[in-house]
């Protein structure tokens, strides 16, 4: 056992920072294990050369983090942060036919996130675990997150995966690394983010929005509870709940318009001049952003879980409770139901005549949409679906406590030089190299900031945010000694 262990925790008032951290020094042997309270949180171990050397390093440790606030606690006099899973039920499909799968790929665990771009497909499930996948199948990574992924969103290059330990972790490179963290009171349901503000919809039927510099920016209480939808771009965000759909200006400074919908929001869409609310009254109803009326109803047969359009609004699409997928026109035409063949759809998403699934049962399904599939389908005439297994040898990440060093000597000629500092009693991140404005922050992981220190990172990309401009990294970040 070790012979010395210091644990601390930092839980402050009004919602805000909710983890310990823990050191154990075992002769030679320094092991920190750190996350947020109730849960296991992330471990690493480290070696010295002698016993006094670690003791050493355990006690600089501690020192940094009671600089920062931390206390000494005990484990487990305080409660875990409030999570609550989604609770879904699945019967089976009343649909004569059954959708043309063309692949699908079992995650292993119910999943909630997608996200589908030009060259991946990714999904998150509950274990904690993120698949990325080619169009055609492929696994081609896996990133293992420490709790379960509420939703996976995508703003511009970045995606970032909103988990139920609290954290939203940037995935953009091979490392995840965390670059928000929620308030302990906020129990998360949903999430969208937009040129970096993220946009948090919780149980109770609150909105929270945090900037870049995952700082608390404005929060909004809804009239109904249970808030399942969240979508947000330059003139609004919309925010779906149990009374129906709210939209707030975009700095919080009031409510646009408020439509009651018929039912409870469970999931939404947006394109570019309306939103899509599904709802546990079996219909999927279309809202103008500029005033807020309802412009169609699509109805379906049972609870709707998901819902998704085609660019524009052409066709809309939506998931039910009872395993079937439906498409309808812009009008509210149903056009098709089918089956998936494989658990009700919680999340989709639509791109290049396909129609990708994220199920009950955890598989990453993707249907072929296209006009002569489906009339095929409708006939009975359906391909048969490729299983994708998971390849061994698959490359898995996870999130890194630390980032590798490299040196002034060994540094890239074309990597950017980065420096925390202190600024008005707060830790900020400033470029270093020539051509960018030294005046703006970097967007930068909280955990491994560190006064005075400087980082290369690949590259760096600039965002005119609504709070003013920052930079975003993209690519490895490593820090110069």
């Amino acid at each position: 056992m070790p012979e010395n262990t210091t644990y601390l925790e930092l839980s402050q008032d009004g919602g805000g920072a909710h983890k310990f951290y823990e050191v154990a020094v075992d002769g030679t042997t320094v092991s920190v294990r750190y996350g947020r309270i109730g849960a296991g949180g992330q471990a690493q171990t480290s070696t010295f050369p002698t016993a006094e050397k670690a003791r050493a390093a355990a006690a600089k440790k501690v020192g940094e983090k009671v600089r920062k606030g931390y206390a000494p606690a005990v484990p487990g006099g305080r409660a875990a942060r409030s999570v609550t899973r989604r609770q879904v039920a699945s019967a089976p499909s009343t649909a004569r036919a059954v959708a043309p799968v063309l692949w699908r790929f079992d995650t292993g665990s119910s999943a909630f996130g997608i996200h589908i771009d030009e060259d991946r497909c990714w999904v998150g499930n509950q274990s904690g675990d993120v698949h990325t996948l080619g169009h055609d199948g492929e696994v081609l990574a896996r990133y293992k997150l420490p709790d379960g992924v509420k939703c996976l969103v995508a703003d511009d290059f970045w995606i970032y995966a909103g988990c139920d330990d609290g954290i939203v972790y940037d995935l953009s490179s091979k490392l995840p690394f965390a670059a928000y963290e929620i308030a302990s009171d906020v129990d998360i349901f949903w999430l969208d983010i937009h040129d970096g503000v993220l946009d948090v919809a919780d149980r109770n039927g609150g909105l929270t929005v945090i900037d870049h510099e995952d700082e608390h920016q404005w929060s909004r209480r809804s009239t109904g509870a249970h808030a399942w939808m969240v979508r947000r771009d330059e003139h609004a965000v919309y925010h779906g709940h149990g009374a129906g759909v709210t939209a707030y200006a975009p700095d919080g400074s009031g409510e646009l318009w408020h439509t009651p919908t018929t039912g409870a929001v469970l999931f939404g869409w947006q394109e570019d001049h309306s939103v899509y609310a599904g709802t546990d009254r079996r219909v999927v109803q279309r809202l103008s952003k500029t005033t807020g009326g309802i412009e169609a109803t699509y109805s379906c047969d049972s609870v709707v879980y998901s819902c998704a359009t085609a660019p524009g609004g052409r066709y809309v699409f939506a998931g039910d409770s009872a395993s079937s997928i439906y498409c309808f026109t812009a009008d509210g035409t149903r056009l098709w139901k089918l089956r998936t063949g494989g658990g009700s759809a919680l999340s989709m998403q639509y791109r290049d005549e396909k129609l990708y699934l994220v199920t009950t049962t955890g598989s990453l399904v993707c249907v072929d949409a296209s006009e002569q599939a489906i009339t095929a389908a409708q006939s009975g005439h359906v391909p048969v679906p490729l299983d994708v297994k998971s390849a061994a040898a698959v490359p898995t990440y996870t999130p890194a406590a630390t980032v590798a060093t490299v040196t002034t000597a060994s540094a890239p000629t074309t990597g950017i030089v980065v420096e925390c500092v202190q600024e008005s009693g707060r830790l900020r991140v400033h470029v270093v190299s020539a051509g960018y404005d030294p005046a703006w922050n970097v967007q930068f992981p909280r955990h491994i900031r560190q006064p005075g220190a400087r980082y290369v990172v690949d590259a760096l990309s600039a965002t005119s945010g609504a709070a003013g401009g920052f930079y975003r990294v993209r690519g490895e970040i490593r820090r110069l000694v």
